[in-house]
């Protein structure tokens, strides 16, 4: 597996498996949730725990949402149940699939594109009023393009809401063949699992149905969306609690951004 984007490729099937094996997030949301959606109780999550402040939508009712690398039938479906224009853009067409049928289930209007969360190039400039990017941008190789083609598509006053890593998640090892991190090998940040990794785990990878990850560091993730063109107004950390990982519970692993296009 190269350095090039044809990791990609190896993560658009692999998020395509995921969906076969019900992974939580290629679960789409239930009837219920529409229901409570259309009647204005509604709360989504750009990152694994906690769910996003009301406030920082304000009246969704028709405007223009990007769903950006955020298929899977879960925020999307419940923005066009809240009264929002929404277009779902996501590399995995599995996961727009289950988009598509939480739309015809529910007479929901949405648009899915299947794409590069870096390359925006079918949408226009000043396209939209929200982007919604829940963590995904750990599965891109260089964050930076995201937030200028974000800026570039949003309007003047637009809000983007983002959700990425801690980089500390990539600070250490996960050794074959549990995977399990080493708090003993301590690794570079930014980090790629296209520079770290040996031939064979790379292979392994891609037998075992492992997306290909990437380690940002906070200039990337913070300081590069400002230097787009935002203004950040908004940020939390989400604790995530899970026993699969001995970070969780000792440091919030997760963030969430809140930045207004000036």
């Amino acid at each position: 597996m190269s350095n090039d984007a044809s990791y990609l490729k190896h993560n658009q099937k692999t998020w395509d498996t995921y969906v076969r094996l019900e992974n939580r997030w290629t679960q789409p949301v239930s009837p219920q949730v529409i229901a409570d959606a259309r009647k204005g109780k509604w709360e989504v999550v750009l990152t694994p725990q906690t769910p996003v402040p009301r406030e920082w939508f304000g009246d969704i009712q028709g405007k223009d949402v990007l769903c950006l690398a955020s298929a899977g039938g879960q925020q999307g479906p419940v923005f066009a149940a809240a009264g929002a224009k929404v277009t779902v853009y996501d590399l995995s067409p599995k996961q727009l699939g289950q988009d598509e049928m939480v739309a015809e289930r529910e007479g929901l209007e949405i648009s899915t594109i299947m794409g590069d969360m870096a390359e925006l190039s079918a949408f226009a400039d000043a396209s939209f009023d929200i982007i919604f990017h829940p963590v995904s941008n750990c599965f891109v190789a260089d964050v930076k393009p995201v937030w200028i083609e974000c800026a570039r598509v949003l309007r003047k006053g637009g809000i983007l809401m983002a959700g990425f890593c801690n980089p500390i998640l990539y600070l250490f090892a996960e050794t074959a063949p549990e995977w399990e991190m080493d708090l003993t090998k301590v690794q570079k940040i930014p980090y790629s699992d296209l520079e770290t990794l040996t031939s064979e785990q790379k292979e392994l990878y891609a037998r075992e149905g492992h997306a290909f990850e990437f380690g940002h560091t906070l200039t990337d993730q913070i300081g590069e969306q400002i230097r787009a063109g935002f203004v950040i107004d908004g940020f939390y950390e989400d604790p995530h609690h899970d026993d699969e990982n001995p970070l969780y519970g000792n440091i919030d692993c997760f963030i969430a951004t809140r930045a207004i296009r000036i």
